[in-house]
């Protein structure tokens, strides 16, 4: 009874942040021990644990970032426990407690239900209410898009392998993670043959879509039905949406429309619909598609900026945010105008939530860089290949110009790192922010001016 009254006591002076990033370090070392398995290997020998632990690291923080193929090394078993740390890393902290609740018919304390709402960033009020909807809308769209993926399939593999990769390639990319399950076509060749059939790149596009647009968005779409009713944060994350997309899809075409390794060998549509896969897939899903390396360096540096803008906070997505995005742009166009407050859709964006989103960028660039100098030195590769690496890795996209496996060990442990910290890091800090007490700041010194810029 001590010993339960210890750990009852400590579970209680722990932090909501912490929680999560102790739920998530928890999930990652069961899923490791789990691929560590002889049974998980198709070869029915262990794969070793640390490339158990950054294939669980990778599905769970979404990241895509793979050391081999999938099919070629992971049985069934194995497949299936990648699947569900997916799903796992996708639906997030908040849902998958509420998965569990259900399932054990345990009532929901308050404790729980702040720590859901946090994750969130919703008030507490019917929390677990919008939890089991988050659940079951999830559900539902990934069966659609199994279907729907199992029809595109189908001409190319028979039933059998096309359910299979209608499962498998749904969740993967409602959830944003990118790690595919075709190596029993070609083991790393990805989506690229498929890359024109609109019944397989139309339905990924919209699960990537629908799963980076987040929860808290989905649900004002779904109870509020208009534009105009929409609250403000759901208006931005739409808006900064299309805007990045679109202009993201604009600029492939210009860039790679004769490079005759990407889209010159395609006709117009071909060339559209590509370009309009990989301006969504470059935003966290990773997906195989066109050949990243054999891009102009141009394009190369603009996938580099859609990786490090993501999807919207709440969603399977990683980034920066495209809210994050959308606070920044208003308050530089502000100040280039003279003006002290931004505003959007008739409402003003605090101060703080300023300093939040320049505090988020700063700090993901900057780990990014540090990162690509590490790794370019240890795994002794180009500047270049290096930056983009950590960046898909922080951004949880998981594309790469250069061999993941071929990297050093080092460099490989700082991508599970970065992949960490970019899904539940990143988190943390945004929880932080919102449940920050500003009386723990009493003390105010006087201010100094200096001379910037």
């Amino acid at each position: 009874m001590r010993i339960e009254a210890f750990i009852d006591e400590k579970w209680r002076q722990l932090k909501t942040t912490q929680i999560i990033v102790l739920f998530f370090v928890l999930v990652i070392l069961i899923g490791s021990l789990l691929l560590d398995l002889p049974i998980s290997s198709r070869t029915g020998k262990s794969a070793g644990f640390f490339s158990a632990l950054f294939t669980a690291t990778s599905a769970t923080c979404v990241a895509g970032f793979s050391l081999m193929d999938i099919w070629t090394q992971w049985s069934p078993f194995g497949q299936v426990v990648i699947l569900i740390l997916i799903e796992i890393g996708g639906l997030g902290f908040m849902s998958t407690v509420i998965f569990f609740i259900l399932l054990s018919n345990r009532r929901v304390s308050m404790r729980q239900r702040m720590a859901m709402a946090q994750g969130l960033g919703l008030e507490v009020g019917g929390i677990v209410r919008l939890g089991f909807w988050v659940i079951k809308n999830s559900l539902i769209v990934q069966v659609i898009g199994a279907f729907l993926l199992t029809l595109g399939f189908m001409p190319y593999y028979g039933f059998r392998r096309a359910l299979y990769l209608g499962i498998t390639t749904s969740i993967s990319a409602y959830c944003n993670c990118g790690l595919e399950f075709m190596g029993f076509s070609s083991p790393g060749i990805g989506f690229s043959n498929h890359i024109t059939d609109p019944l397989i790149i139309l339905p990924m596009s919209f699960l990537i879509i629908y799963g980076g647009l987040g929860f808290i968005v989905l649900q004002q779409i779904y109870t509020k039905r208009k534009f105009s009713k929409l609250n403000v944060y759901a208006k931005i994350v739409l808006v900064v949406s299309a805007v990045v997309i679109v202009a993201g899809m604009i600029a492939y075409l210009f860039l790679e429309w004769e490079n005759p390794y990407t889209f010159g060998p395609l006709n117009i549509p071909q060339k559209i619909m590509a370009a309009f896969f990989q301006s969504i897939n470059t935003r966290t899903a990773g997906f195989a598609g066109i050949n990243q390396a054999m891009m102009g360096e141009v394009s190369k540096t603009l996938t580099c900026v859609l990786m490090m803008i993501g999807g919207a906070a709440s969603s399977t997505s990683g980034g920066i945010k495209v809210a994050t995005l959308g606070v920044i742009v208003l308050y530089t166009w502000a100040r280039i105008q003279g003006k002290r407050s931004v505003n959007v859709f008739n409402r003003k964006i605090s101060n703080d939530q300023i300093l939040d989103a320049v505090t988020i960028t700063g700090l993901m660039a900057g780990l990014s860089v540090m990162g690509g100098l590490f790794i370019s030195v240890d795994s002794k590769i180009g500047i270049g290949p290096a930056m983009f690496s950590t960046i898909s890795a922080m951004a949880t996209c998981g594309l790469s110009i250069a061999e993941t496996g071929a990297l050093h060990l080092p460099s490989q442990i700082l991508l599970i790192i970065l992949m960490f910290f970019g899904r539940v890091g990143v988190l943390s800090i945004s929880l932080s922010f919102m449940i920050a007490d500003p009386a723990e700041e009493r003390i105010q010194r006087a201010q100094t001016k200096l001379i910037i810029g």
